[in-house]
């Protein structure tokens, strides 16, 4: 599952994003060129949650 993150400005965000969904269980690879996040093994629901709970704005692409 993919997320477009407009808000996600910075490394520290990126990091921010991979460390909570590692935590939840799966596994996030962010692109900040892109404001983009790839999300793997979490369904779309719980991984926009997460994405959430850091505090970004997850728009499914």
């Amino acid at each position: 599952m993919r997320f477009r993150i407009e808000d996600m400005t910075c490394g520290h965000c990126t990091a921010t994003i991979e460390k909570a969904v590692a935590a939840a269980g799966g596994k996030a690879v962010a692109d900040l060129a892109s404001h983009s996040v790839t999300v793997e093994g979490l369904d779309p629901a719980r991984a926009a949650q997460v994405i959430r709970d850091c505090g970004y704005t997850p728009e499914p692409i």
